[in-house]
């Protein structure tokens, strides 16, 4: 096959490092595989470089810049002439190129359960509007969990055309390391006998910071022995704002702000605990199957697919409520599960080969299918 992907960018973040191993399993499979993006240099970028996937930039220059880079995008695509065009995100874009290569299968990417929308702008929302509209123009549309493709069914997505492959975690790279462990914790300054509970994720409000700051709070009055870090990029008002959040609950000296990091494996190694404390919108929760294949239980709230991951090595406690989540961290400290025991759950269900195995076998069959698109007629209006 020859495949072309379409994604945003490759900075850090859990869509573009599945991206990268995607691209790059297929590559390795005997595939053609190309990969487009609006904004190039991102620093996942060398991956796939280095694995002889070429990176197609779409040199777009902000947001509003749409004429020149539509136009950049119809070259791009007419002169790869993909057998199968695969969006990540980006899916509207696809709807364009459709007429112009009748043979295209055009397969969209779902990386999210229940959105929302006060969160964000009229033009995300008008944006999703429009691809709950459109989306039976796509031959096939992949989530990556089974909260969202419920959740996109049920805002007008057409269910005969959904199927779920969830991620696929490199277990070759994410797997326990103590002397990365010492490291890191010796860099950071924790001691032996501290606890470290860390929310590894960018600074967003989906991620609830909030909640595990306020959780954060309340352990450390029963259980002084613990340190907290939270790791990930954001935007200096935001970043700003939850640190004056931290300080008014006294918890300045007990919390360490890290940036996004591109040693994320051994971050998750010098945890003792790891917490995805979302709100909402996670699909598949990269952060819990990485730190997991570490051998770091994980806490996490009951949001997408958050629950089938971590099965019964951590807790699963409901959103927004600091309360729960801190009696969750309570419990997995006290059971001090084996690292290999946490580890056996990714090897067993989440594995990167399964990833790149059950894809390959959808886009072949896909391939071997014929046309089957329909654009929404009047009246058939979505749910969203």
């Amino acid at each position: 096959m020859k495949i072309l992907f379409l994604a945003r960018s490759l900075n850090f973040g859990g869509a573009e490092r599945q991206l990268v191993l995607l691209a790059r399993g297929l590559h390795q499979r005997g595939h053609k595989v190309a990969v487009a993006l609006f904004y190039s240099g991102g620093p996942l970028e060398q991956d796939l470089k280095t694995a002889g996937v070429r990176i197609l930039p779409l040199y777009k220059r902000g947001r509003w810049d749409m004429l020149g880079f539509l136009t950049r995008f119809i070259r791009t695509v007419l002169k790869e002439r993909p057998d199968v065009l695969h969006s990540y995100i980006c899916n509207l874009f696809t709807v364009i190129v459709q007429p112009l290569l009748p043979s295209l299968k055009v397969v969209w990417g779902v990386r999210s359960s229940y959105v929302d929308f006060s969160r964000y702008d009229w033009l995300f929302r008008l944006s999703y509007t429009l691809a709950c509209w459109f989306s039976r123009s796509a031959d096939l549309v992949i989530a990556n969990s089974q909260a969202g493709r419920q959740g996109h069914i049920d805002d007008g997505y057409p269910k005969e055309k959904m199927v779920v492959i969830p991620n696929g975690i490199d277990t070759a790279r994410f797997f326990p390391n103590p002397e990365a462990r010492e490291r890191v914790r010796a860099q950071w300054g924790i001691e032996k006998e501290e606890k470290l509970i860390g929310l590894v994720g960018r600074l967003d409000p989906m991620k609830d910071h909030e909640s595990f700051l306020s959780a954060a709070a309340l352990l450390l009055r029963e259980r002084p022995q613990v340190r907290f870090v939270c790791v990930g990029g954001a935007d200096v008002a935001y970043r700003t704002a939850l640190r004056a959040r931290a300080a008014a609950l006294e918890l300045t000296s007990h919390v360490l702000w890290v940036d996004s990091q591109s040693n994320v494996a051994e971050i998750y190694n010098a945890l003792d605990l790891l917490v995805n404390s979302s709100s909402y919108g996670e699909g598949f929760a990269n952060v819990l199957g990485e730190a997991m294949a570490c051998g770091v239980p994980c806490v996490a709230t009951d949001i997408g697919d958050s629950r089938s991951i971590i099965g019964t090595v951590g807790e699963v406690v409901p959103p927004k409520d600091p309360s729960a989540l801190k009696a969750g961290m309570e419990r997995v400290l006290d059971r001090e599960f084996p690292a290999t025991y946490v580890r056996r759950r990714i090897v067993d269900h989440f594995s990167l080969e399964q990833l790149i195995l059950t894809t390959e076998q959808t886009l072949l069959a896909l391939c071997h299918q014929p046309a089957s698109r329909a654009i929404p007629k009047k009246g058939n209006t979505p749910a969203c």
